[in-house]
């Protein structure tokens, strides 16, 4: 996988001419609109199981955290998450800053302590971002996509980043399958620019069935 990884890496730095093409982007919303049907009602005894543990460990804290990000041609939207940490989490966000461990305009900590327990583990797992599906239905999202930015990241965006906005993101696209936190933002950024220039329905399909595999095995998930 990594000679295909450095492949991917080799982008350059121009403008992309996306696939927009009618019956891609009917066929593509209907593999959304059906993939996150079925995962609602499959996953609908997980959700509850998951739901319980959260309250029991933090019975004042709400289920479901939903956070401001950033979608197709910079439109903002609401993505939710099962809650993975304190309550105040946000709040405590500005005095962490100085310890990213990734560079670029995202945040990632390893070991950041506002995670709860249960955090780790749907964290780990990826549960944690399941709730997404009803972003898919909602349209906001797609199943497969660039990872949608928080506001604060898209402000420290160069022009070349910003191509990354140019499709509707994703709950899982090619950077999650490819190394996720363990690639910098720059390979992060490079990799969702080489799906947008070659999204195909095949290609989806084959980062979905990517995405189950090691969805339960990554090692590079926090």
């Amino acid at each position: 996988m990594a000679n295909q990884e450095g492949a991917y890496l080799e982008t350059q730095k121009t403008s992309i001419n996306v696939n927009e093409r009618k019956t891609y982007l009917f066929s593509k919303r209907l593999i959304d609109i059906m993939g996150a049907s079925f995962g609602i009602i499959l996953l609908s005894f997980l959700f509850i199981i998951i739901a319980i543990l959260i309250k029991l460990e933090d019975p004042k804290g709400r289920v479901f955290f939903s956070q401001k990000r950033i979608g197709l041609n910079g439109k903002e939207f609401k993505m939710y998450k099962f809650r993975s940490m304190v309550s105040n989490a946000e709040e405590k966000l500005a005095e962490l800053l100085k310890y990213n461990e990734i560079s670029g305009a995202m945040f990632k900590m390893k070991d950041d302590p506002r995670i709860t327990k249960v955090g780790k583990f749907i964290r780990k797992t990826s549960i944690d971002e399941l709730p997404q599906l009803f972003n898919v239905l909602k349209g906001e999202m797609s199943l497969v996509g660039p990872r949608p930015p928080l506001p604060r990241e898209v402000a420290d965006y160069s022009d070349y980043d910003k191509q990354r906005l140019m499709v509707t993101p994703g709950c899982t696209g090619l950077w999650q399958v490819s190394g996720r936190n363990s690639l910098s933002f720059e390979e992060m950024v490079g990799l969702d620019i080489n799906y947008i220039r070659n999204r195909s329905i095949l290609f989806d399909i084959k980062i979905i069935l990517k995405t189950v595999l090691v969805l339960f095995g990554s090692k590079d998930a926090f």
